[in-house]
């Protein structure tokens, strides 16, 4: 890094991946450890030392060079779990040393300081993880657990809709339910089990989702908050329909469906005046709009999805931003992750959905409405596709 490049990032201020310390500050192995931990956890970023919190750049001895190289390496290695290696640089500004500490994002999260402590970024500062759900959510966003596989307390597979799973079984394997079960000599709950939807004789958050017939009654958030608003303020209290959408994914999926198509207009175009007309949203738009909202939100996040349309555009909004170092340009160009893997994998089967699971479904729905902006807000936590509405100003 030159000098240039350092004074203008200095001049930018801290914030989530800068942070200005003094010499003095840097003293204490166990908080250094927590700064590292938390970089490593988020996105990376660097610890300017000989520089103050406003940004005047106070400068470092050669002594102090020499002991902060020491209790960097010695906390990046003894102190954080597991170790990192980040890079220190020594740039001199206006006559005055700043010793530039670069942590990368970690390959092999998460990161705990020596006591066991999670770390993170907020804002400039750094925040221990306290809340079960946070802690789900890192290690969810780490790859080492997936929220749809985890058990659903009070569940069991009395609480799946037989009709539904039924139906489903045939039509994927070929052969009625009870046949299976009484071929094969096992119980309703050792097949979920076979087919990993369920642990011992818990459903997980999949089993529920996917077959359950009441899945509010275990998680009552998991519900389409759905208004059509007069007007386009989402402050507004003047609205002209509204639902709360329940069920399994598949009957959530139904159930927003049906709502758009009826609060949505019909264009004639160029069709006879006797005829019905197409939605003003091609419809293939909305199926691939809707189910990506459902298989891909945060389902450690307790919140419902929304569904908010106005007379100029419509909002699709899931709980979670998009996860580790996924950006909308990514998934513009056709880059997918799947967040739920449980999930989407019988999402593809047996016509349950309709979802190919092979990462098109954004390509497509740009391809038929190529004004769709997506957002992703990591402060909120959400993700938003909206679309903007025909013959709307």
């Amino acid at each position: 890094m030159e000098a240039i490049e350092l004074i203008e990032l200095i001049s930018r201020g801290e914030d989530s991946r800068t942070q200005f310390k003094r010499s003095q500050d840097v003293t204490n192995a166990r908080s250094l450890a927590g700064e590292m931990a938390a970089f490593a956890n988020s996105k990376g970023g660097r610890i300017l030392i000989g520089v103050d919190d406003t940004g005047s750049v106070v400068g470092l001895s050669p002594d102090d060079v020499r002991r902060l190289n020491q209790l960097i390496s010695s906390t990046a290695t003894d102190c954080v779990r597991p170790s990192i290696n980040p890079e220190t640089e020594n740039i001199s500004v206006g006559g005055l040393l700043v010793m530039v500490v670069t942590v990368p994002e970690g390959v092999s999260k998460l990161y705990a300081d020596n006591d066991g402590v999670f770390w993170v970024k907020s804002g400039a500062n750094k925040r221990r993880v306290t809340s079960r759900e946070e802690l789900q959510r890192l290690f969810q966003s780490a790859d080492l657990v997936h929220a749809d596989e985890v058990p659903v307390e009070g569940t069991t597979s009395g609480d799946i809709d037989l009709e539904h799973f039924d139906t489903f079984f045939e039509k994927q394997y070929g052969e009625p339910l009870d046949d299976t079960l009484d071929k094969a000599g096992i119980s309703l709950g050792q097949l979920l089990n076979n087919l990993g939807l369920a642990r011992e004789s818990t459903l997980n958050l999949a089993g529920v989702m996917l077959f359950g017939s009441r899945p509010q009654r275990h998680r009552p958030t998991f519900v389409i908050k759905a208004v059509s608003f007069v007007g386009n303020d989402p402050a507004g209290d003047k609205y002209r329909d509204s639902e709360d959408i329940e069920g399994c994914l598949r009957d959530l999926y139904k159930g927003t469906i049906s709502f758009l198509t009826r609060n949505l207009r019909r264009v004639q175009d160029e069709k006879g005046f006797n005829t019905t007309g197409n939605l003003e949203i091609p419809a293939a738009a909305l199926e691939e709009l809707v189910v990506n909202m459902l298989l891909h939100r945060d389902y450690f996040i307790s919140a419902p999805w929304r569904v908010m349309l106005f007379d100029n555009r419509i909002e699709l909004i899931s709980p979670g931003a998009l996860p580790n170092n996924i950006t909308v340009e990514n998934i513009r160009n056709g880059v997918s992750v799947i967040r739920n893997p449980l999930i989407a994998s019988f999402a593809t089967k047996a016509n349950e959905l309709p979802y190919r699971g092979i990462g098109t479904g954004i390509l497509r729905a740009l391809a038929a409405v190529p004004e769709l902006e997506l957002e992703s807000d990591q402060d909120r936590n959400l993700f938003t596709a909206r679309i903007p509405r025909k013959g709307s100003s």
